[in-house]
């Protein structure tokens, strides 16, 4: 689904902080209620058994974004939607989302929320591997070039050992 950043007016994003795995059933729940929501996700790697996967997973677990005019909307409702804990308040009313960052996140990401960070990459930054047999690791990006694959240095066995990922793969660290 793509995502348009501009808000009506009076909207703003709010977090809401969902059930232990649930973001998904929360954000199909609060769609089904007509509210416009973005779940920001990465391709995360998973082992076991020894069989490696890459699924899609949450870029912040148990949490999703909820665009909501306060003063329109009926915002309560959002805490009773199957699949959410609670919206994330201030006192009595929710706490919006500071201006620019779920734009800059949905400016990040692809058609189905998949968030890539190339176009931040640079040469000499510590990055996270986010998928393949060195999923989670460290690394320092060593070199792009234009086809899409970049070549990290990865620190095994005492060595720094150069090898090559598709930047997609990449999460710029710190």
């Amino acid at each position: 689904m793509v995502y348009d950043p501009i808000l009506s007016e009076g909207e703003k994003w709010y977090a809401v902080h969902t059930r232990p795995l649930s973001e998904i059933r929360a954000q199909g729940n609060l769609r089904n209620e007509n509210f416009p929501t973005f779940l920001p996700k990465r391709r995360k790697t998973v082992r076991h058994a020894r069989r490696i996967t890459t699924i899609d997973a949450p870029l912040f677990p148990r949490y999703l974004f909820v665009a909501l005019d306060l003063k329109r909307d009926q915002w309560r409702s959002v805490n009773g939607t199957f699949g959410v804990s609670r919206l994330v308040m201030q006192g009595d009313q929710p706490q919006p989302v500071p201006a620019g960052v779920v734009e800059t996140l949905i400016a990040s990401s692809d058609e189905d929320g998949i968030m890539s960070f190339g176009h931040q990459l640079k040469p000499g930054m510590s990055v996270r591997l986010m998928s393949g047999p060195f999923a989670d690791r460290l690394a320092i990006l060593d070199r792009l070039d234009g086809s899409g694959r970049v070549q990290v240095l990865l620190e095994l066995m005492g060595r720094q050992i150069s090898t090559s990922v598709d930047y997609t793969d990449l999460l710029p660290v710190g």
